[in-house]
């Protein structure tokens, strides 16, 4: 029975991190994730390379704490990457 909850909260935790992507214009696409506990200026991988098979660049990255005062109540930090498409 633990492990039956145990797989349960982790499979609902794990969907409040991923990350999600919008379309910006045809080849560009913002990519909105939660941080990765770690200084990096790369975007999902995984979610960026699914959106552009053929590579991308990184335009512009920026990074928002959470909160009251912000759009998400998460106190974590959130980061957007902007990418365009080669």
């Amino acid at each position: 029975m633990r492990a039956i909850v145990m797989l349960i909260l982790m499979l609902g935790a794990a969907g409040c991190t991923e990350a999600t992507a919008s379309r910006i214009d045809e080849r560009t696409f913002a990519i909105n994730g939660p941080s990765m506990g770690i200084i990096t200026d790369a975007p999902n991988q995984r979610l960026a390379m699914r959106l552009c098979p053929k590579g991308f660049r990184i335009l512009d990255s920026s990074t928002h704490a959470g909160g009251p005062d912000r759009a998400t109540d998460n106190p974590d930090r959130t980061t957007i990457w902007t990418i365009r498409c080669i």
